[in-house]
């Protein structure tokens, strides 16, 4: 299973692009501003596409990429989500408004996009992958989601702040790549709890719920632009990364846009 990370940004700037994973060319793990940088025929090449959840930074590039390509497929882009995710696109993007329906062009019959509801825990068998729907703790209904094809899972966290119910799920997980969520610096630590993210010290916390006998690489996603140099030190604090020594308890890396992994 090979993993593209598109864009793994909390926000915008140049070189900084919005959350967005490539899994095998085929499936899509959120669609934010990284989905731009396919070309048309990888962009052709997505048959399903997996929300975290409604926010912008996760879903921007979604409409454009269905306009880019829809026609030429012959057959609808598979959107999964929650619910409530699905409940807000079609509300606040494919209202005819803000962006047109294409879950009824050019015919309800045989749409451009078909939008399935998940539920957390549930599992989907999907282009030979199996991906389970995991909980988050967010503003809005969100999950992350754990993905298997043949060996170890890759595990998004998606956007969330602590999360007792995840971690208990990753331990009976065979972890092969965890990518998680810290959005703002310690500074900003009120901000990050109303808002449902993570700050360095809440996640040298939370990685405390991971079982001891349990190693895995742990990637950092979603900084915040303007603060990604001073979490990523905040985080060194607690946890060093280089070299690999005795008293190091995590193996904690800065994800960035372009780097490919395979599992």
């Amino acid at each position: 299973m090979r993993v593209r990370v598109l864009g793994c940004s909390g926000a915008i700037a140049k070189d900084c692009r919005t959350t967005s994973f490539l899994i095998d060319g085929d499936l899509l793990v959120d669609a934010g501003t990284g989905v731009g940088d396919l070309s048309l025929d990888e962009m052709r090449g997505v048959r399903h596409v997996l929300l975290t959840h409604s926010h912008l930074d996760h879903v921007a590039a979604l409409p454009l990429m269905i306009d880019s390509v829809a026609s030429q497929l012959d057959e609808p882009i598979h959107v999964h989500a929650l619910p409530g995710t699905i409940a807000a696109l079609k509300t606040h993007v494919f209202n005819n408004v803000i962006w047109p329906d294409f879950s009824r062009i050019p015919s309800p019959q045989a749409p451009f996009v078909a939008f399935h509801e998940i539920q957390v825990g549930q599992v989907l068998e999907l282009q030979g992958k199996a991906i389970e729907v995991l909980p988050a703790v967010h503003t809005v209904p969100a999950c992350g989601y754990a993905v298997t094809a043949g060996g170890g899972c890759w595990v998004f966290t998606g956007d969330t702040e602590r999360n007792p119910a995840f971690w208990r799920r990753l331990n009976q997980l065979d972890v092969a790549a965890l990518v998680i969520e810290t959005a703002f610096s310690n500074r900003e630590i009120d901000l990050a709890k109303r808002s449902l993210h993570l700050s360095p010290q809440v996640l040298a916390e939370e990685l405390d719920c991971i079982d001891k006998n349990k190693t895995f690489p742990i990637f950092i996603t979603h900084t915040k632009p303007a603060e990604t140099e001073l979490i990523m030190t905040e985080i060194q604090r607690f946890d060093q990364t280089q070299p690999f020594g005795p008293d190091v308890s995590h193996d904690i890396r800065w994800l960035r846009a372009g780097q490919e992994f395979d599992l």
